[in-house]
C-alpha cells in the first residue's frame, strides 16, 4: 500500500509500505579493486601487470593496438631492467630507476607519455604534446603517423639515462650529507 513520505525539502513522494530508497553508494576509494574493460572481457585486479597489458594490446584489434604493441617492444628492448606495470585503471606503465614512461589509447590518438620528459633533450623532436608543462611531456600518435622507431628508441633511452642519473645525484647528496654529520659529530667529540 503506498504511503506518502515528505523529504527534508518538504517534496512527498509515494513508496510502498516498508519499502525504502537506498541511500546513493559511496564512491570506492581510487585504485581499490579497479579493473579495466576491454571488448574482450574485464581485465582482473590480481593478474600480473604484463597479462594485463597484453590483454589490452588484444583487446583492441585497430590500429591503436598496433601503436601500443611497438611502444611496449620498444620500451622493453631500450633496457633489460625495464619493468612493466599497471597503473591509473588501465594505463601500462614503465619503469627503469624510476617511472620513465605510460601509454593510453585514446579515440583517435595513442598517448606515450614521459614522466621527467621536460628534464632531457628530444633531438629528433619527437615531443608534440605537453610541451608547456614542467615535468611532463607526450607524443601524439594519430593513425596515418610513422613515427622513426630508432628515434623513439634513443629518446627512451635517453629518458632511462636521465633517470639514473637522477639516482646517482641522490646518492652523492646522502654521502655528502653522511660525511658532514660525521664531521660535525667528530668536533663536538674533540
Amino acid at each position: 500500500m503506498p504511503i506518502q513520505i515528505a523529504d527534508k525539502a518538504g517534496r512527498i513522494s509515494r513508496e510502498h509500505a516498508g519499502t525504502r530508497r537506498q541511500p546513493p553508494r559511496k564512491a570506492k576509494a581510487k585504485g581499490t579493486g579497479a579493473t579495466a574493460e576491454t571488448p574482450r572481457g574485464r581485465i582482473k585486479p590480481s593478474e600480473q601487470p604484463s597479462g594485463k597489458i597484453d590483454r589490452l594490446i588484444a583487446g583492441i584489434p585497430d590500429w591503436r593496438g598496433n601503436v601500443l604493441a611497438t611502444i611496449r617492444h620498444i620500451m622493453l628492448e631500450a633496457d633489460p631492467t625495464v619493468i612493466e606495470d599497471w597503473k591509473w585503471m588501465g594505463s601500462p606503465v614503465w619503469y627503469c630507476d624510476g617511472m620513465v614512461s605510460l601509454a593510453n589509447a585514446h579515440c583517435g590518438k595513442v598517448k606515450w607519455t614521459f614522466s621527467k620528459g621536460a628534464h632531457f633533450a628530444d633531438p629528433g623532436h619527437l615531443f608534440n604534446a605537453g610541451l608547456d608543462g614542467k615535468e611532463w611531456r607526450a607524443i601524439d600518435i594519430f593513425e596515418n603517423d610513422r613515427p622513426d622507431e630508432a628515434a623513439l628508441s634513443r629518446l627512451v633511452k635517453t629518458a632511462i639515462a636521465y633517470n639514473r642519473s637522477q639516482l646517482k645525484a641522490k646518492e652523492k647528496s646522502k654521502v655528502v650529507e653522511a660525511d658532514g654529520k660525521k664531521a660535525s659529530q667528530a668536533d663536538t667529540n674533540a
